[in-house]
């Protein structure tokens, strides 16, 4: 019998008691954040992340709760933070609750099963979200659980540490080199392509490379090349990168990027641009909602030029440290997704809960 049973034999024989969420946590809206100066304070939405502010809406620890968009998106924040109005974040009674145990049993309720939303975007309500009964089992109970699924965490962020430790070793290969800078448009040929998403047909045969991490697909190709590929607009400009070698299909409002070979290492190039694209882009860019390149950026972004022979040594040595940390068939990232399953069927077993009845 593990700990866990232990404490549920001694302290729950009967069962658990369920209570509906808003009675164990409010959940409060946000709003925007651009009256605000840049500072460390994370803005989140639905999708994460957002910016960076002066100013909190709340302090923390708090579970925060789709509105609209992303709404199998759950983050849990310990510290301060500011939300839009996209995702709503919770202000918890920790005397009835742990605010680790409520975020595991928000994962496990896989809420975006209760989206509201008669249009295209998914959307969660209030009052939804607030009827989602809670099992409550004694606060020891709760720490108990906590321990052992947040063991399955560590080694995320072992991962989270290689792959700075990654950033930092490539980006001291890369600034090392003392060879004279070339502007991109004399070593590479750049352009777009001609599709739009809308374009895309599930389980067609070649790749289709648009302005997300992952390709869509297309019964048609517009190049046969090696290249590299980013988004010219949206969340992906500056961190969206694609090394192509082979037919492929590309967007519109996609660049693609064709080294000279005799000039420059194809996979050296990848390499410096991920080094190095996003800051210069973020420093170039034209902003109106969102971020987008135009291509004059493109062919006046400085890449450092030595020998070809050094560059593919580069390359080689930078592509076998990528593949030990980003490999998802072998390593670490092999080893986490075993990990992630394995949270999952704990997670699902340890609230797994018999209710007390009256």
């Amino acid at each position: 019998m593990s700990r866990i049973d232990e404490l549920i034999e001694r302290l729950c024989p009967d069962g658990v008691e369920f209570r509906e969420l808003k009675s164990v946590a409010k959940i409060v809206g946000g709003r925007d954040y651009k009256e605000f100066g840049e500072g460390e304070i994370p803005v989140y939405g639905s999708g994460g992340i957002m910016t960076y502010v002066d100013t909190a809406a709340y302090e923390g620890p708090s579970v925060l709760l789709p509105r609209k968009g992303s709404i199998s998106n759950i983050f849990y924040v310990d510290g301060p933070f500011w939300n839009v109005d996209t995702i709503f974040y919770t202000e918890i009674d920790e005397s009835l609750i742990n605010p680790r145990y409520f975020y595991h049993v928000m994962l496990n309720e896989h809420i975006e099963k209760l989206n509201t939303a008669n249009a295209a975007r998914p959307a969660l309500t209030r009052k939804v979200l607030d009827a989602i009964r809670i099992p409550v089992p004694p606060m020891e109970v709760q720490e108990e659980i906590v321990r052992v699924l947040d063991s399955f965490a560590e080694l995320e962020a072992e991962l989270e540490a290689r792959k700075a430790q990654y950033a930092f070793y490539r980006n001291r290969m890369l600034d090392d080199i003392t060879a004279d800078e070339v502007p991109l448009s004399k070593l590479a040929a750049i352009g777009t392509g001609s599709h739009d998403t809308k374009d895309a047909i599930d389980g067609a045969e070649y790749a289709f490379y648009a302005r997300g991490t992952l390709p869509l697909r297309l019964n048609t190709y517009d190049f046969d090349e090696t290249a590299v590929i980013t988004a010219g607009d949206g969340a992906g400009v500056g961190k969206v990168f694609h090394y192509v070698d082979g037919k492929y299909a590309l967007h519109q409002r996609a660049y693609r990027m064709v080294p000279n070979k005799e000039l420059l290492d194809s996979r050296f190039f990848f390499h410096v641009l991920n080094a190095h694209f996003y800051d210069y882009i973020m420093t170039n860019c034209v902003s109106s909602s969102v971020a987008s390149i135009r291509k004059k950026m493109l062919d006046n972004f400085p890449i450092p030029l030595p020998s070809l022979e050094e560059q593919r040594q580069i390359a080689t040595d930078l592509d076998k440290f990528d593949a030990l940390v980003n490999d998802i068939t072998q390593g670490l990232p092999a080893e986490i997704e075993a990990r992630r399953k394995q949270y999952a069927y704990y997670r699902d077993r340890l609230l797994a809960f018999k209710e007390k009845t009256a």
